[in-house]
């Protein structure tokens, strides 16, 4: 079988599916990486502004799980949710297993270990911005919501995207850890295909050059909205 039918979309082809896992890993990651950049805002603010506690309690995160192994914490949702939900529905008479959907237990842990990275560009792009603007927008008569939106956010967005690229492509990388849930995202169907056809290399080499692919986009898309948040602010600075 030559490998334009190997990678047609026939029955013996695994085009589609191979479309269909980048289709599913690309989901999988963005979900993770938008809750991660929520969770991980929340974070840094607690760093930032927050009591004693909350900065302790942020701090913590933080070291934890970036010190801890992105596949044993898909474990630990994993396994440890499905026992929490068996438990629960323990209550009810249930007796079993209780699976949770693969596509869940993937976005959730990416979500948990991209906040801690994002939590840190965050609160390092804060610590970028100029404070005499932000006094500069107190003394003018901005109340805070105002200052958050009109000077911070734009200017924290602005140190903050080449962080969070990196973050992104950490994220897609970590993505491939959710084969073990049996999910089929690009990795899991990659090594279908391998162990179907026997050309291990020759698919391994294919999804290879899909992680890049979807690399190379990514990095343009960044670095077109890194050139365009800077736009301003190279007209100000001439």
């Amino acid at each position: 079988m030559d490998y334009l039918t190997l990678l047609g979309t026939g029955p013996d082809g695994w085009g589609d599916d191979l479309a269909f896992g980048a289709l599913v890993t690309l989901g999988v990651a963005l979900a993770g990486f938008v809750l991660g950049a929520i969770l991980g805002a929340a974070i840094a603010w607690a760093r930032i502004a927050g009591s004693l506690s909350l900065r302790l309690l942020g701090e913590g995160y933080t070291t934890v799980l970036r010190g801890i192994p992105d596949l044993l914490v898909i474990y630990l949702f994993y396994f440890g949710g499905s026992a929490a939900l068996g438990a629960l529905f323990g209550l009810f008479g249930y007796q079993g297993f209780v699976a949770i959907p693969s596509f869940a237990v993937g976005a959730a842990a990416i979500s948990v270990v991209s906040a801690a990275y994002q939590a840190e560009v965050f609160r390092g792009s804060f610590n970028a911005l100029s404070k005499g603007e932000m006094e500069a927008a107190r003394a003018a008569g901005m109340h805070n919501a105002l200052m958050f939106r009109r000077i911070i956010v734009p200017q924290l967005l602005r140190h903050a995207i080449p962080g969070l690229s990196n973050v992104w492509l950490l994220v897609l990388k970590e993505s491939a850890l959710v084969s073990v849930t049996g999910l089929a995202e690009l990795m899991r169907t990659t090594q279908l295909a391998a162990g179907s056809t026997r050309l291990p290399f020759e698919f391994f080499l294919i999804g290879a050059a899909i992680y890049l692919a979807i690399t190379f986009i990514s990095t343009l898309l960044f670095a077109g909205a890194e050139r365009r948040s800077r736009r301003g602010y190279r007209e100000a600075m001439r």
